[in-house]
């Protein structure tokens, strides 16, 4: 069983950076895909960026330019890096891993961006 856990959220003035991290404790080359999701209070959960095992990446057109996504396949950690906060980015950030059909989910860590 794969656990992953996210690291890295806390309070933060808007313009500032703020670096996630989401630590696998097996070896990430099971997922071919992995993401950074978010959920706002009372709002759906969200992507905000996705990484496939070659390194290919997408983003959500609200953090293009402002989030960076990468992992590390030695370190078994995926990484979100996000410059240019604004108060909208506000949520609780959950990492996600995607392999043979499978899914799994941290447990989340809170991003707050103050105006």
């Amino acid at each position: 069983q794969v656990q992953l856990v996210e690291s890295g959220g806390g309070l933060v003035q808007a313009g500032g950076s703020l670096g996630l991290s989401c630590a696998a404790s097996g070896n990430i080359f099971f997922f071919n895909v992995m993401g950074w999701y978010r959920q706002a209070p009372g709002k759906q959960r969200e992507l905000v960026a996705r990484i496939t095992s070659g390194g290919r990446t997408n983003y959500a057109d609200s953090v293009k330019g402002r989030f960076t996504i990468s992992r590390d396949n030695a370190e078994n950690t995926m990484y979100l890096q996000m410059n240019s906060l604004k108060p909208e980015d506000t949520a609780a950030y959950y990492c996600k891993g995607e392999g043979f059909g499978m899914e799994y989910w941290g447990r989340g860590t809170r991003v707050t961006v103050s105006s």
